[in-house]
């Protein structure tokens, strides 16, 4: 049996004169969590609907589980579960009946076992009887996912499925994906949160339909160049303006109320310490010279938005 799970080869999807993908290739191992990361437009959904045989490409090969998703749709359907950003719940069924359905759907008579675990894993068994139109947005992405499972997939395929959650049911949903993969399912998740891409294995980060960068978030953020400052200062702007005329100050970008300064190597050797602090006694007087109340001013470790902010810019 192959390792490789999901693979793109040079694929391309067109809708009319736009390429949604454009020349995506990645392979998602069997057993790990992959995580397709971008804004809106990046490609996401589209690559998601590709590698579930929903949408045939124009150009490149898609396997999923060593098969053609489009040509041997049913087959593919039978080993995977996809989770769309609008999965339909049938409102007026209860929390059983709708797992039920879905079980039926796939053909299945000897669910009930299954749907029972299910139900306990999601914490969902006291409200059984409730119906899906019933129920908060937590509730309903974690009966979606438990119609998603019922008939035990290989891999599970997830469109932002925590979009619009709480940050509680978020936490909850992340905790039972966890443990999912430790059962062996592999998981493709795309999402525009790069908080939740921490968590993947693997990453590939997507913009205007094409892959920028795939590997480990760790390895990501590693080969970043430079030392990233984290700055809190007020006003903003006139911080950030303060910050793109210190000499070697290649990005400045904000996050909330934090501002992140990434510098080149003219700060020195990193690994002493001693160009950290140099860096920040610079950053320091040139945020007072601009008359900018200084809150705090440190090193921190490279983010994914970093990253990913670094790779839009390299790659324009």
């Amino acid at each position: 049996m192959s390792e490789v799970a999901l693979s793109f080869e040079n694929v391309v999807k067109r809708f009319g004169t736009t390429a949604a993908v454009s020349g995506v290739s990645l392979e998602v191992r069997r057993g790990e969590m992959f995580g397709l990361i971008g804004p809106d437009g990046a490609g996401k959904t589209t690559t998601i609907r590709l590698a579930c045989g929903l949408l045939a490409p124009a150009e490149g090969r898609v396997r999923l589980l060593g098969r053609d998703p489009v040509r041997e749709h049913d087959e593919v359907t039978r080993s995977t579960g996809y989770l769309s950003q609008r999965f339909s719940l049938y409102g007026d069924l209860t929390i059983d009946e709708n797992i039920a359905f879905f079980a039926e759907i796939h053909g299945l008579t000897r669910y009930r076992e299954r749907a029972e675990r299910l139900l306990e894993m999601t914490q969902l068994t006291p409200f059984r009887s409730r119906l899906a139109d019933r129920l908060s947005g937590g509730m309903k992405q974690k009966l979606a996912l438990a119609c998603t499972l019922v008939h035990e997939p290989e891999l599970i395929l997830l469109d932002e499925p925590t979009t619009g959650v709480d940050p509680v049911s978020r936490r909850e949903f992340w905790r039972l994906l966890s443990e999912f993969l430790a059962q062996g399912i592999t998981i493709v998740m795309a999402t525009p949160y790069l908080d939740e891409a921490e968590r993947c294995a693997r990453v590939a980060l997507l913009s205007e339909g094409r892959v920028l960068v795939a590997d480990s978030p760790d390895t990501l953020r590693e080969q970043l160049p430079g030392l990233v400052i984290e700055v809190l200062a007020s006003p903003q702007k006139p911080a950030m303006e303060a910050l793109a005329g210190v000499a070697g100050v290649i990005d400045v970008q904000n996050f909330g109320e934090r501002i992140h300064a990434r510098l080149g190597s003219w700060v020195g050797d990193q690994g002493s310490g001693i160009g950290d602090h140099e860096s920040v006694r610079v950053i320091e007087s040139a945020l007072r010279a601009a008359g900018v109340e200084v809150v705090s001013v440190r090193p921190v470790p490279a983010s994914l938005e970093d990253v990913f902010i670094t790779r839009v810019s390299d790659s324009g």
